[in-house]
């Protein structure tokens, strides 16, 4: 009979564990359903959205003072791109060599420096030969210009009374036309101090090669002056992308000084020319343009160049702003709403400075930043940090 009794109260005692369990189990389903339901999207009835752990939230308010753009991006055509170095120069016919005109001693009007401006006509040296050997070349020139003249004028006289013969007066007409021209091209510039050198054209000096002091020969050049309008790009092409020549349209570049990348088209560039074999002390191809320098670049600087060929169809591709970069891959961030981005990752393609293809991770129609992805990457940072949420 004891036995019996105390079974009876193990099962009963087995029971009442089981229902308290059974309650508390129905209690905390309740409360972790009241817990879900709140967080439901608020459709107008009150309830609160919870937002993916993918999400990175950004008030559309922030998202403007940020001045973040966003663009819809489709599948467009593009253009075949080969990256390679060059070097801005000078174009032909927009430089000009001043030389001496008499062998002297230089004097400098003033200092010139690279890149200093110089009008037409302008006195930048003076050439003295006083002091020379030969003596005084600009007063030679005015001597030997004033007897021949004198010789001339009598000689027409006594042709004229048949004292001379014609062959006498051509040749002191002749002695006298070449003493001009030499007391012209030096007589006629010359000061107190000797031989004026005036800059041929305007522009700015690109090279000055001689400085106070020296001692120049005839025809000996002294200064570059550039005007600095047409530039030369000079594209050097390797040898293995020697098919691509002919196909060769347009190009961009950068300079080695800035960010900024040039289009071609936007200067009114043109190819000029580029080479059918490889040069003597040089493995690649030069590819030459020519084009307006209304920028302010600077000549003899080196550049990147993107030369571009023929057009493609249905490429997708972003403005490189677009792109961000985390240990060696490349994302976007996607406008999902007015105030959530996703960042995807993809894959990329050829560029031309400005845009870059995307070979997958878009496929077209996505909303992408195009300007302002470093505010979006802060933002996810901060959406990352633990115990921090967004609600709204």
């Amino acid at each position: 009979m004891k036995k019996l009794s105390f079974i009876t109260s193990v099962l009963g005692i087995t029971l009442l564990v089981a229902c308290n369990n059974n309650s508390h189990q129905e209690q905390t389903n309740h409360t972790e359903d009241n817990e879900h339901s709140e967080m439901r999207t608020d459709n107008g009835s009150g309830q609160k959205e919870a937002h993916n752990a993918d999400e990175i939230i950004l008030s559309p308010e922030k998202a403007k003072a940020a001045g973040i753009q966003v663009t819809t991006i489709q599948p467009s055509d593009f253009h075949g791109v080969t990256v390679t170095s060059g070097k801005i120069i000078s174009a032909s016919g927009d430089e000009t060599t001043v030389v001496a005109k008499i062998a002297g001693v230089v004097s400098l009007s003033r200092q010139f420096t690279e890149g200093m401006a110089v009008n037409k006509g302008a006195a930048i040296f003076t050439i003295e030969s006083a002091g020379i050997q030969d003596g005084d070349v600009s007063r030679r020139a005015n001597i030997a210009y004033q007897t021949a003249k004198t010789e001339y004028e009598r000689a027409q006289k006594l042709v004229a009374d048949r004292i001379i013969s014609e062959k006498e007066y051509l040749a002191a007409k002749a002695a006298y036309e070449n003493a001009e021209v030499a007391y012209r091209a030096i007589g006629m510039s010359t000061n107190a101090r000797g031989v004026t050198i005036t800059a041929p054209s305007g522009g700015y000096v690109k090279e000055c090669m001689v400085k106070e002091g020296d001692y120049v020969t005839v025809g000996q050049p002294m200064m570059t002056v550039t005007q600095n309008r047409h530039l030369y790009l000079r594209a050097e092409v390797a040898e293995r992308d020697y098919a691509i020549l002919n196909r060769i349209t347009s190009a961009k570049f950068k300079t080695s000084y800035s960010d900024k990348v040039y289009d071609l088209k936007e200067l009114k560039g043109r190819l000029v020319s580029y080479g059918r074999t490889q040069g003597s002390t040089s493995s690649f191809i030069p590819v030459t343009f020519e084009f307006d320098n209304h920028s302010g670049i600077i000549s003899g600087s080196f550049t990147e160049v993107y030369l571009l060929t023929g057009k493609r169809c249905n490429v997708i591709n972003v403005p490189v702003t677009a792109l961000t970069e985390e240990q060696g891959v490349y994302y976007v961030y996607i406008q999902e709403h007015d105030d959530s981005y996703r960042k995807q990752e993809v894959k990329l393609g050829e560029s031309d400075g400005t845009h870059i293809e995307i070979t997958s991770g878009l496929k077209g129609g996505e909303r992408v930043v195009t300007t302002g992805s470093i505010h979006i990457r802060l933002a996810s940072a901060a959406n990352s940090i633990p115990g921090h949420t967004h609600e709204h």
